[in-house]
């Protein structure tokens, strides 16, 4: 196993990703990729402060994310990689083809995004961008903790 997951968080890394994802998954690298946080080093910072000593995370625009994903595919540990929003999500596939699932995990309220789970609101552009990633090959679903079941894109959007 490779890069087990592939998720949208406007999170990014905190207890959830790190315990309730990376244990079950035993994940040994998180790659964060945000063009903002990738030229941020107290914001990377932040993020370090978020996970085990053992565990490296690695910052990454969404250029260079489509440039390292092969090595990061083939590497032997288990990783996790994380995006903030949809749109970010869209870039990188666009960029990196071989991304072909999407976990949707935690998009919260703001202005203009309404519910459609209880962890996920979206904006109706952002919908159709998740269905077109779909209508493209890409598995999308939501999926808040690995014990709950993963509900398909055209049941959320």
């Amino acid at each position: 196993m490779t890069l087990a997951l592939y998720r949208i968080d406007d999170r990014l890394i905190h207890g959830q990703v790190v315990v309730g994802w990376g244990q079950p998954l035993h994940v040994t690298f998180i790659v964060l990729v945000d063009d903002e946080v990738r030229g941020s080093d107290w914001e990377q910072d932040l993020y370090r402060m978020g996970v085990p000593p053992d565990m490296e995370v690695i910052f990454a625009s969404v250029e260079e994310a489509a440039r390292q994903m092969a090595s990061w595919q083939a590497d032997p540990r288990v990783g996790i990689l994380l995006v903030g929003d949809v749109n970010t999500a869209v870039s990188l596939v666009e960029h990196a083809p071989q991304v072909r699932t999407i976990n949707v995990g935690g998009v919260h309220h703001r202005a203009g995004r309404t519910e459609r789970l209880r962890f996920v609101y979206l904006t109706d552009d952002e919908a159709a961008k998740l269905r077109q990633l779909a209508a493209r090959g890409v598995a999308v679903t939501a999926q808040d903790v690995p014990t709950a079941p993963a509900i398909p894109v055209v049941d959320f959007t």
